[in-house]
């Protein structure tokens, strides 16, 4: 749907990991105004058939009221609309049902939620990104700008990124069978792309050939685990003891 190539953001999870978001472009973003578009046309037409119910002569009756009842009554329904796209990205999570359906969500320039404000700022643009027609001027924005930003995120410091499902189980599982290192053990601290380095291994590991798991297993010890001969020696002895001080090695980052 968008290029493979397409820009992303880089953030760091609490669990100190490194990950890239890739941005949503115009296909991901189209498809979810869309959904929410169709949700806004059957609250109307809901809203349209219980007035009915009402007032027999819809047309006519809007027909009589004062221009300036007109001009409120046409800004009500597009504050309605506001509402309903601010209210749920705020209490969703930076999510309408539409965005949730395609699997996209708003969040600040650095990566995290979206509040209020920021919320409240890039619907209110919607406006202007919606003119002349069909959201051209918004489009021509998300198709110009490195990020695939409209002018609403722009102003809003707002972007849409992809969500990937991230397994967080692998991290938190360290905390339980605590192994300590050797003492001989003498290494630098790892960087978070270390870490997960390690733990991508350690999850994978169990359905590896044994000849790869113990290949793979040697190098990441060699390159991070800072032990004398006897040590590694001792450490290499098992691939159960090799991702045992693996594991170890991980957790006293934490």
């Amino acid at each position: 749907m968008d290029s493979a190539a397409s820009p992303s953001l880089d953030v760091a999870t609490p669990e100190r990991v490194a990950l890239s978001l890739p941005v949503a472009g115009i296909g991901y973003r189209c498809l979810a105004y869309l959904a929410d578009l169709f949700l806004l046309f059957l609250f109307w037409v809901v809203a349209y058939f219980t007035f009915t119910l009402l007032v027999s002569d819809v047309l006519g009756f809007f027909q009589g009221l004062s221009g300036l009842t007109q001009t409120l009554l046409v800004v009500g329904v597009f504050a309605t609309q506001w509402v309903y796209w601010t209210a749920a990205e705020v209490l969703m999570g930076g999510q309408t049902p539409g965005k949730r359906l395609v699997g996209i969500r708003v969040v600040r320039v650095d990566g995290s939620p979206v509040g209020v404000l920021e919320s409240a700022v890039r619907n209110l643009v919607r406006i202007v990104d919606s003119i002349p027609v069909i959201y051209a001027v918004g489009c021509l924005s998300v198709l110009l700008t490195r990020q695939h930003r409209r002018l609403g995120d722009m102003l809003a410091g707002t972007l849409l990124v992809r969500e990937e499902r991230v397994d967080l189980d692998k991290y938190t599982s360290l905390a339980t069978g605590s192994v300590s290192l050797p003492a001989s053990t003498r290494s630098e601290r790892l960087a978070p792309e270390d870490e997960e380095l390690i733990l991508s291994f350690l999850t994978r590991a169990p359905g590896l050939e044994p000849e790869a798991r113990k290949r793979l297993g040697t190098k990441l010890v060699e390159r991070y685990g800072g032990l004398d001969e006897a040590g590694r020696a001792t450490v290499l002895a098992s691939p159960q003891s090799t991702e045992a001080f693996l594991r170890a090695r991980v957790q006293t980052e934490r």
